[in-house]
């Protein structure tokens, strides 16, 4: 038996409500009949779980006429309060106007109402509207594997796996050898293995796999970790198999349990009274970093993680203030505990960068004063490592707003770190979209209060992502380039652009996944994919797609551009044309738009046809189908959704300073 919650309309009905069992009810009694089988287990149809309705209704707010939160607020509430107040944030998240539809199957192997309650909001905070299919209570497996056809009817965007250390079928015994050990790991696999090819081959769509919680009491103590019989070893070893399963399936992702619960400690984890009771084995703070761990990872893979790491510089980097302290006397490197907790941050803030997050520094000082602070001998950063560097006296949204321009990003993409409460508190009012964590003023404290924010979550790590911030400080050579040139002309022939243009390769369709996810503005369309659909459109003869790289004499921009064309009789249909922002202005989509041509004739149309639909990010292609030659066919006063047509027969190349491969 399935359990379906649709998220309906602002009035917040719905066609089933679910209940959360929390702290606030361990001492209400529940009869032993209403919560027990008479096998002993626990019937999800007669439970009586105390419902959020019922909670509100006990501590219904005032009159609130605050907007929604944005997520990062959201994730920073206490979770009695999120509880409380659920119904309200629920209402007011669902105003969004712009919430993207997204259906999630939960298959868990506890009682998942409750996860599945935060993560509707968590999603509604970051832009989705949810619709969940939870299975009964610990039929994961056979709702996977047997009972499959009804989530082929559910057709969900993504299904997750929520499974705990309980839900091991196999662990070992004390006297077992290496050799028992391993082949029962191999036979618990097995079965993880057998639901994962299942949903795939039947649901085309990815898997999110909860790893597992090391087991709280080992009946062997320490000796648990490394003895052939213990069940800590055993956990260990599955999490690893299931780390190396990932790295070799693209379409599977592991949701790190196992980190979170020891972040948390057990105690603050697991709620024994609440398994017994409700089988909800973790604590309702626990439950909400679960949903917030597994909230960022959907976003992850469907382009909502962040782009930008923007920085305040004095106590924010360093410890004083450069432009009255003097390079000499900032607090930075191991001399003192205030200066290596700064050394310890920029670290983290260069790690950040060599895995594609881009830094950016905006920072109330003369530029040139404010530069020098990085020329202090134990500064980890250095110049170089930031795409943009906004130093002056004007208010910080303005050289945020400067950023977003010089970069050509949306302000969702970026995170601001400031130790200053006031300049926070204005850029949140004035650039509600920016995240601003609330790090308070303890340098030691900063790599945490990011990290528990979950901005840059990735699902995978591309080329294109380690050579992110080398390319957009290539950028910045090629703009001072272009000064030099009266002839704008002159100044494309002189970056010796190249292009390589071609049908879609397994070895790029990752990166393709990225990037259609996570392009917003140079997007005709705004339509997403999964990496299971771009495997399948790839492998689709009534598709055309191809992808574009773009190099020159600054280096490789990497895979900047995707089409995706779908045969329909003479015409090839547009569903999806993207390009990064990094390349605007090269004529990159002319260098595209020839050889789509080309693959459209051979495959025998006509005449090309694409749509455009407006979204409060994609107003810069507007006339993009107009200025490539395309007529328009649709009813001219509705151009925010339009429909152009190019005639092939009639077509000449446009590219004149790319030269194509």
């Amino acid at each position: 038996m399935w359990v379906l919650r649709r998220h309906a309309s602002k009035n917040g009905r719905r066609t089933a409500a679910c209940g959360i069992a929390t702290r606030c009810f361990r001492r209400r009694q529940h009869p032993p009949s209403a919560a027990r089988k008479a096998g002993g287990g626990v019937d999800e149809r007669t439970t009586s779980l105390p419902s959020l309705d019922g909670l509100n209704r006990q501590h219904r707010p005032g009159s609130d006429k605050s907007p929604a939160p944005a997520l990062w607020e959201l994730r920073s509430r206490p979770i009695d309060e999120i509880l409380q107040k659920r119904k309200g944030l629920r209402r007011k998240l669902l105003e969004n106007p712009a919430l993207r539809p997204l259906r999630v199957a939960v298959l868990g192997g506890t009682t998942t109402n409750e996860l599945a309650d935060l993560l509707e909001l968590l999603l509604l905070a970051d832009g989705f509207r949810p619709e969940f299919r939870q299975s009964d209570y610990n039929r994961f497996y056979e709702d996977a594997t047997v009972d499959v056809g009804t989530l082929v009817d559910f057709k969900p965007d993504l299904v997750y796996l929520h499974t705990h250390f309980l839900n091991v079928s196999r662990y070992p015994s004390p006297g077992f050898t290496e050799d028992d050990l391993q082949a029962r790991v191999s036979d618990e696999l097995q079965r993880f293995k057998g639901m994962w090819e299942s949903i795939q081959q039947n649901l085309h769509c990815p898997v999110i796999q909860n790893n597992f919680e090391h087991p709280p009491f080992p009946a062997m103590g320490n000796l648990d970790s490394t003895a052939s019989g213990g069940h800590t070893r055993f956990v260990q070893e599955l999490n690893l198999a299931f780390a190396k399963c990932a790295a070799a399936d693209r379409r599977l992702l592991v949701h790190d349990v196992n980190s979170l619960s020891a972040r948390m400690g057990h105690a603050r984890w697991f709620d024994w009274e609440r398994w017994y009771a409700y089988k909800i084995l973790t604590t309702p703070e626990a439950s909400f970093e679960l949903a917030s761990s597994l909230a960022s990872l959907i976003g992850a893979t469907l382009g909502r993680a962040k782009k930008c790491l923007i920085l305040d510089l004095d106590n924010t980097l360093w410890g004083g203030v450069i432009g009255d302290d003097g390079v000499g006397k900032l607090q930075i490197g191991k001399e003192t505990p205030l200066g290596e907790a700064y050394t310890a941050f920029q670290r983290y803030c260069l790690s950040l960068r060599e895995r594609g997050v881009l830094l950016a520094v905006c920072s109330k000082n003369d530029p040139e004063i404010a530069k020098s602070g990085f020329e202090h001998p134990d500064s980890i950063l250095k110049l170089s490592h930031f795409s943009s560097f906004q130093a002056s006296w004007d208010p910080k949204p303005e050289g945020i707003a400067k950023i977003a321009s010089e970069l050509n990003l949306g302000m969702d993409s970026f995170v601001f770190v400031d130790d200053n409460p006031a300049e926070r508190a204005i850029v949140r009012g004035q650039l509600p979209m920016v995240s601003v964590p609330e790090v308070g003023s303890e340098v030691a404290a900063f790599p945490g209060l990011i990290q528990a924010g979950r901005y840059f979550e990735m699902v995978a790590l591309s080329q294109e992502d380690l050579a992110r911030a080398e390319a957009y400080t290539a950028n910045s050579a090629r703009t001072a380039l272009q000064s030099k040139f009266k002839d704008y002309g002159e100044y494309l022939d002189s970056l010796q652009m190249v292009a390589e243009v071609a049908p879609f390769k397994p070895v790029y369709l990752e990166r393709i996944t990225q990037l259609i996810n996570k392009s917003n503005q140079f997007n005709l369309t705004t339509r997403r994919y999964t990496l299971a659909e771009i495997e399948e459109i790839a492998n689709d003869h009534r598709f055309v797609p191809i992808y574009g790289r773009l190099s020159d004499v600054f280096g490789d921009n990497g895979l900047v551009s995707v089409i995706i064309g779908r045969l329909e009789e003479a015409a090839l249909q547009l569903d999806l044309w993207v390009m990064s922002c990094r390349v605007l202005k090269r004529q990159m989509e002319f260098a595209m738009l020839d050889m789509l041509v080309v693959a459209a004739k051979a495959a025998g149309a006509s005449k090309i046809t694409g749509r455009y639909s407006r979204t409060p990010k994609n107003g810069m292609v507007a006339d993009h189908y107009r200025s490539m030659g395309f007529q328009l066919v649709s009813a001219p006063d509705d151009l925010d959704h339009s429909t152009w047509e190019l005639d092939l027969s009639t077509y000449s190349p446009k590219t004149a300073h790319i030269r194509i491969l």
